[in-house]
């Protein structure tokens, strides 16, 4: 029995194919542009005021809102970048 691991075929081929790298700069891209955008809409009341009187403890609403903004950042970078992952793996298999 020999203890040698055996060697794994490279799997760069695959996301290179499938432009992953690309598909998830973009994806990073958008989701920081739109949790951006819609931070300092909410946080510079760009819109009126925030509807009721609520408190938000311990970070204030700045802060609750920068939580809630990077949520939707990392949501919307991996909806984005999923999403373009399927167009590419769509248009491979339609070339073969």
């Amino acid at each position: 029995m020999s203890e040698e691991v055996p060697d794994r075929p490279p799997q760069s081929g695959l996301l290179d194919a499938l432009r992953i790298p690309r598909n998830a700069a973009v994806g990073v891209g958008v989701g920081v542009a739109l949790a951006v955008a819609v931070y300092v809409a909410r946080v510079l009341e760009l819109f009126g005021p925030f509807g009721g009187t609520r408190e938000y403890p311990v970070l204030g609403p700045e802060g609750w809102f920068l939580v809630l903004a990077f949520v939707l950042a990392t949501s919307t970078a991996l909806l984005v970048a999923s999403a373009l992952t399927v167009v590419e793996i769509v248009r491979l298999a339609r070339e073969l």
